[in-house]
C-alpha cells in the first residue's frame, strides 16, 4: 500500500516565467540632476549667505557709498560747479563702475577662495563641470550685485537731488549685457588663479582699470567701442541721462554691444578651460 502524496504542481517553464509580471520599478529613487537644479541650488546658496550675514552684505553697500561721498564732496571742494554739471554721468559710471567689481570678483575672487580652502577639488569633480558652476555662481552673485547696487544708486539720487530715467528693462537689459564681458575677464582671471595661486594684488588692480574703460572716449575713438564696458557705458549713459529707450537704439549698436558681451565671455571662458587643465595636468591644482 503507498501513500497518497496529493496532486503534483507541475513545473514552471520559461514561459510562464516570462507570463509572470515584471515586479514594479519605482521611481523614488535618486534621479539624475539637471541644470535647474544646479541653478536653483546656487541661487539658493547665494540667498542663504545674504541672509545668514547681513552685516556683511550692509558692510558692502557701507563701503561703496563711502567712496562715493569721497568721490562727490571732495570732488565738489576742488572743482565746484564743473563737478555738479556732470554729476548725472559721474553717478551713472559709478554705478556700473560697482556691477562690473560685484561682477569681476564674483568669479575671480571666489576661485581664488576655493584655492585658499582646499574645496576646489569638490567643483572639479562635479558631474556638471568645474566651469558650469563657475560661472552659475557668477551669475548668481551678478544678481545679488544688481540689489545692491540698486540700492546705492538709489542714495546717490537722494544725496546729490539728482533725476535720472530709471527705465528698468532698458537699465537691465544694457548694464547686464555690458558686465557680460566683465564676466569674462573674472573667467579668464580665475583660470589663472588656479594655475598661480597668489595673484591677488593683480586682480585687485585691474579692478580700478575698470574706472579706464567705463569713461573711454568712445565717441572721439570708436575703436574703443570694442573694449569690455566701453560701449556699454556710453548706451547706459544714454540710456539714463538722455532716456534713450532700448528699442530706441540701432540694430548696429545693440550687436555690438552684445558681440562684445559673448566674445569675452567665450574668450575668458577658454583661458579658464586651458588654464585649469594646464593646472591638472601639473598636478598643482590642490596646491596652495
Amino acid at each position: 500500500m503507498t501513500d497518497w502524496e496529493g496532486p503534483e504542481t507541475p513545473a514552471s517553464t520559461p514561459s510562464d516565467a516570462a507570463a509572470q509580471p515584471e515586479p514594479a520599478t519605482t521611481t523614488d529613487g535618486p534621479q539624475p540632476a539637471s541644470y535647474y537644479h544646479l541653478t536653483r541650488a546656487v541661487l539658493y546658496r547665494e540667498y542663504l549667505i545674504f541672509v545668514r550675514y547681513p552685516a556683511n552684505a550692509i558692510g558692502g553697500i557701507v563701503v561703496s557709498l563711502f567712496f562715493f561721498a569721497l568721490l562727490f564732496y571732495g570732488g565738489r571742494m576742488v572743482a565746484g560747479q564743473a563737478l555738479t554739471d556732470s554729476i548725472e554721468g559721474i553717478i551713472v559710471g559709478y554705478f556700473l563702475w560697482t556691477l562690473s567689481v560685484g561682477a569681476y570678483s564674483s568669479i575671480s575672487n571666489d576661485i581664488a577662495s576655493e584655492v585658499q580652502w582646499g574645496t576646489l577639488e569638490r567643483h572639479i569633480t562635479t558631474p556638471f563641470g568645474f566651469a558650469p558652476v563657475a560661472l552659475l555662481k557668477g551669475v548668481a552673485k551678478v544678481v545679488r550685485t544688481f540689489l545692491t547696487s540698486a540700492v546705492v544708486l538709489g542714495v546717490m539720487l537722494v544725496v546729490t537731488g539728482t533725476r535720472l530715467q530709471l527705465e528698468p528693462i532698458t537699465v537691465v537689459t544694457v548694464a547686464g549685457l555690458a558686465i557680460t564681458s566683465v564676466l569674462g575677464l573674472g573667467f579668464a582671471a580665475g583660470g589663472i588663479t588656479v594655475l598661480y595661486k597668489q595673484i591677488g594684488n593683480w586682480l585687485n588692480l585691474l579692478q580700478f582699470g575698470f574706472i579706464v574703460l567705463i569713461s573711454a572716449p568712445v565717441f572721439d575713438a570708436p575703436w574703443t567701442r570694442f573694449l569690455p564696458l566701453a560701449h556699454g557705458s556710453a548706451m547706459l549713459q544714454r540710456t539714463m541721462v538722455d532716456g534713450v529707450r532700448l528699442w530706441e537704439f540701432g540694430l548696429g549698436e545693440l550687436g555690438l554691444l552684445l558681440a562684445v558681451a559673448v566674445g569675452y565671455l567665450l574668450g575668458g571662458y577658454v583661458v579658464f578651460h586651458y588654464a585649469t587643465r594646464r593646472a591638472r595636468r601639473l598636478g598643482v591644482l590642490g596646491d596652495y
